[in-house]
């Protein structure tokens, strides 16, 4: 296949810092191959603006394999760009046409306030999971992998939901800057195996209340869904909503009962 090279107009969000107001800057980029990834364009760009004393554009990335989920842009108005079920490290120059205008922007969401330029604070997350999304276990030797039995069809419903890469998407394609779909996900991947059943209910409501604290309500738009590179279906809000309504009773009578 030929490598087609294509010449490119960006217009990307400049910002000092948290405090600074931001602005677009325009840049153009000639002779951009078909075959580079879309952070490898940014690269190009900032290797030329250090030749010119100037400050690179700063955004996050870290495995470029479409795993840590830190590649986190808004692409002409799509969060990781125009294809479906890609991170932005994924997405390749070949999406694009020669003569392109492309608008780069951070997440733009209340609960990912902006670092400098493209990168956001995504530390929200953090909480959330810090909150709940872990099980507790005895110290020793590892069980046998066989021990608990495990229906395949839950088994590949929690591996669906353990997909999240919390890269932050669905917060920053929804209309309420909501978290629904990565929180539902959080627990989900942990409510539906055998080990995560001791912490369930507390797990649901610290998360969910961690999670409303910081993010807005989800009103199912379903722009979490088709936002997410992982293909996350919102089936697992529901899952959580479910589990949060029966986490208010239960853990309101364990508490009684203490």
């Amino acid at each position: 296949m030929s490598n087609h090279l294509k010449d490119l107009k960006l217009k990307i969000w400049r910002q000092s810092g948290p405090a600074a107001k931001g602005h677009f800057e325009e840049y153009v980029m000639p002779e951009i191959s078909d075959e580079a990834s879309f952070l490898e364009m940014l690269d190009v760009l900032n290797e030329g603006l250090i030749g010119e004393n100037k400050l690179p554009v700063v955004f996050d990335h870290d495995c470029r394999e479409g795993i840590c989920g830190t590649c986190s842009l808004m692409i002409n108005g799509q969060a990781h760009g125009p294809e479906r079920s890609t991170a932005t490290c994924q997405l390749h120059m070949r999406k694009f046409k020669s003569g392109d205008e492309i608008v780069i922007e951070p997440w733009r969401a209340s609960a990912f306030p902006i670092i400098k330029d493209l990168m956001v604070d995504r530390s929200a997350f953090d909480r959330i999971i810090e909150s709940g999304g872990f099980i507790s276990a005895n110290t020793g030797g590892a069980p046998d992998a066989n021990l608990i039995p495990i229906p395949k069809s839950v088994a590949d419903a929690a591996m669906d939901s353990a997909q999240c890469i919390g890269c932050g998407a669905c917060v920053a394609a929804c209309p309420n800057g909501a978290a629904n779909l990565f929180t539902a996900a959080k627990i989900a991947h942990l409510n539906l195996l055998p080990q995560g059943q001791a912490e369930r209910y507390k797990r649901t409501e610290a998360m969910v209340e961690t999670m409303d604290e910081y993010f807005g309500s989800c009103t199912n738009h379903g722009e979490c869904e088709a936002a997410c590179p992982k293909e996350i279906s919102i089936d697992v809000i529901a899952l959580m909503n479910k589990d949060y309504r029966k986490s208010k009773l239960k853990n309101r009578k364990e508490i009684s009962r203490n």
